[in-house]
C-alpha cells in the first residue's frame, strides 16, 4: 500500500488485502448486527444470513457504485417488540414484509420525481447536523457497550476500562501510524488486540464455541400477516428513509461522489427495503446500511464494493458454521465500545466536514437557526410519540430540519428573509 493511498469504488483488490479488510467489515458490524435477533429471541444465525443476502442484492441492484454493508435495524425494535409479545414472532415478519414492500414503493415514486427535492428540505446547513447526529446520538450506546458508564451500585471494573483503552489505543495511534498493509486494517488489528487483552484480563468465555456444532442451518421461518400488527410497524418507514438518507449522504462525502444521483437515491432506497422485504419472508429482521461499516471505510479509505461483498460472504458462511458464529459473539463489550467510539466520532466529524465543504454562512440567520435546532432537537433527548412508534434524535431532528429547511425555502422564493444581501434585495424588488 502506497503512504495515503485511497482505493476506490470499483477497484479491484489483490486477495492477500482482500480477506483481511472483508474481516475487518465483518467484524465492525456483527456486534450491534446480532443484538436485535437476540432482543427478539431469535437465533442469530438467520440473521447472518440474510444481512450477507442482502448486501449482495443491494451491490447488485446500485451496479456496484455505492458501498455500503446491511445489517439488522435497530428502527425496528420498539414497535417489533410490541408485536411479538402480542402476536407472535411470525406476525412481526409479516408486517417487515409490508413495511420493506412500501419502501420499494416510495422508491419507485422517488424514481419518478428525482431527489432534487432534498436539497430544499435539506440544505447543507440542515443535512451536516443531520449526518452528525448520526454518529453523536450514538455515543452512549458506545459507551454503554464499553461498560465504562457509572451505574450506581456497580462499580466500574477495571477490567473492562483496559480493554476499552487498549482497543480504543491501538485503534487511534494505528490509524496514524501504521504504514503500507497495516495502515488498511487498523480496525481489524485494534479488534485482535482488544479480544487478547480481554482474554487475559478473563473476560472472554468460550464455553459457547465448545458447546456449539461444527455446521449448523440456520432457523428459517414463514410470516403471517395481521392488520393491526402492519400499522403498527409501518410507521417505521419514515424512520428508516430518514436513516437511509443521511447514511447515503455521508457515505458520498467519504468516497467523493454523488450518490444520490448515481447511482440514484432510488436504487439505493429500493435495494434497502427490498432486503428488508426479502429478510421478512425468511424470518429475518429488517436490514439497513450500517453506520460502523462507513466509520471503517472513512478510517481506511478502502471503498471497493468487493471488500464489501467479500464481508457478505464471509456472513454467509458463517451463518451455516455454528463454531464461527459462537466464537465471534465472545467478544467482549469493552472491544465493541472501544471500536465504536472511534467509528461513530467519525460519522459525527463527516457532518461538520459537509458544513466545512458546503461553506455555509453562518451570518445568515436562516443557517445558524436550521443548524442550531437540529442539534438541540438531536441531542435533548425529546420525543414524539406516533401510536406505537417514537421518533426521537436524528429522526425527529430531520423531520424538523425538513419542516423549516421547507419554510425557509418558501420565505426566500417569497423574499420574506432578512438575511439577504443588498443585490438580492434589488434583484427581488425589480421582479416586483
Amino acid at each position: 500500500m502506497q503512504k495515503g493511498r485511497v482505493i476506490q469504488v470499483e477497484e479491484k483488490v489483490p486477495f492477500s488485502l482482500l480477506a483481511p479488510l472483508s474481516v475487518q467489515h465483518m467484524f465492525a458490524m456483527f456486534g450491534a448486527s446480532v443484538l436485535v435477533p437476540t432482543v427478539f429471541g431469535i437465533n442469530p444465525a438467520i440473521v447472518l444470513f440474510m444481512n450477507g443476502i442482502g448486501t449482495l442484492l443491494f451491490i447488485l441492484i446500485t451496479k456496484g457504485k455505492a458501498p455500503a454493508y446491511l445489517g439488522s435495524s435497530f428502527a425496528f425494535l420498539g414497535p417489533g417488540g410490541l408485536v411479538i409479545s402480542k402476536f407472535g414472532y411470525e406476525y412481526a415478519l409479516g408486517g417487515f414484509v409490508i413495511v420493506g414492500l412500501c419502501g420499494c414503493l416510495l422508491a419507485l415514486v422517488v424514481w419518478k420525481f428525482g431527489s432534487k427535492w432534498i436539497d430544499v428540505v435539506l440544505p447543507p446547513a440542515a443535512m451536516g447536523p443531520v449526518v452528525a447526529l448520526i454518529g453523536l446520538e450514538l455515543a452512549g450506546n458506545a459507551a454503554e457497550n464499553a461498560k465504562i458508564l457509572h451505574v450506581e451500585g456497580a462499580p466500574i471494573d477495571p477490567k473492562n476500562v483496559i480493554v476499552f483503552l487498549v482497543t480504543l489505543g491501538v485503534a487511534v495511534f494505528g490509524s496514524v501510524l501504521f504504514r503500507k498493509f497495516l495502515s488498511v486494517i487498523p480496525i481489524l488489528i485494534a479488534i485482535i488486540a482488544g479480544y487478547i487483552t480481554a482474554a487475559c484480563c478473563g473476560l472472554v468465555d468460550f464455553t459457547p464455541v465448545q458447546q456449539a456444532q461444527i455446521f449448523s442451518l440456520p432457523n428459517f421461518s414463514m410470516p403471517k400477516f395481521n392488520l393491526e400488527a402492519i400499522w403498527t410497524l409501518l410507521p417505521v418507514l419514515l424512520v428508516i428513509t430518514s436513516e437511509h438518507i443521511g447514511h447515503q449522504v455521508v457515505t458520498s462525502k467519504i468516497v467523493g461522489r454523488d450518490l444520490l444521483k448515481d447511482p440514484g437515491l432510488h436504487r439505493s432506497l429500493f435495494a434497502d427495503n427490498f432486503s428488508s422485504m426479502l429478510s421478512g419472508l425468511i424470518g429475518s429482521v429488517p436490514t439497513t446500511t450500517y453506520g460502523e461499516n462507513i466509520g471503517v471505510m472513512a478510517i481506511t479509505r478502502v471503498y471497493s464494493v468487493r471488500v464489501i461483498a467479500g464481508a457478505a460472504v464471509l456472513s454467509i458462511a458463517g451463518s451455516f458454521i455454528g463454531k464461527f458464529s459462537a466464537l465471534i459473539n465472545t467478544i467482549p463489550g469493552p472491544v465493541i465500545g472501544g471500536i465504536s467510539f472511534l467509528l461513530y466520532g467519525m460519522i459525527g466529524a463527516s457532518g461538520i466536514r459537509i458544513l466545512v465543504d458546503s461553506k455555509v454562512d453562518f451570518g445568515k440567520s436562516r443557517n445558524l437557526i436550521l443548524t442550531s435546532v437540529i442539534f438541540i432537537t438531536g441531542l435533548s433527548g425529546v420525543t414524539l410519540q406516533l401510536g406505537n412508534v417514537e421518533l426521537k434524535g436524528m429522526v425527529l431532528a430531520c423531520i424538523v430540519g425538513m419542516v423549516l429547511g421547507l419554510l425557509f425555502y418558501l420565505f426566500d422564493r417569497f423574499h420574506l428573509l432578512n438575511d439577504m444581501d443588498d443585490t438580492q434585495e434589488t434583484d427581488a424588488v425589480e421582479k416586483k
